[in-house]
């Protein structure tokens, strides 16, 4: 039993690793393009916690919507 608890506890870390190095990557560049950008659709502030804040979907969202394409 103790074996199977060992072997579900590197298949999860498995599968959540390639997740957490997307999301570091992507709040990265999003965090980058935030600091170099002058204007955003919106407040700027409420942008950086979107990106912070909201995991994954935050930066993504950011690029999508946030982002102004002047």
């Amino acid at each position: 039993m103790n074996e199977i608890l060992t072997e579900l506890d590197q298949l999860n870390l498995a599968v959540i690793a390639p997740f957490l190095v997307i999301q570091f990557i992507l709040m990265l560049v999003a965090l980058f393009d935030w600091f170099r950008i002058e204007k955003t659709n919106g407040p700027k502030w409420l942008w950086l916690i979107i990106i912070v804040f909201v995991n994954l979907i935050g930066p993504i969202l950011y690029f999508v919507i946030g982002r102004r394409q002047d």
